[in-house]
């Protein structure tokens, strides 16, 4: 799935803002929008970062900590 679809909920939201007279909403969600289609476009279309498995993910997580403190 690609990261497009954060504009079309994005859109629904700004659409319900509008519909329900919620102006200070509707102006927080374009700018979310333009915020939201500003990253998009600075990432790669293919996601390059490593997928780990959840024990490879703690395994890392726990080692960039670097050993244990001692008091």
């Amino acid at each position: 799935m690609g990261r497009d679809w954060i504009i079309d909920v994005l859109a629904d939201l700004r659409s319900f803002a509008r519909d329900n007279d919620l102006p200070l909403l509707r102006a927080q969600l374009e700018e979310a929008e333009l915020v939201a289609q500003v990253e998009i476009a600075s990432h790669p279309a293919h996601d390059t970062r490593q997928h780990w498995s959840e024990p490879e993910a703690m395994f890392a997580m726990n080692t960039k900590a670097g050993p244990p403190r001692r008091s």
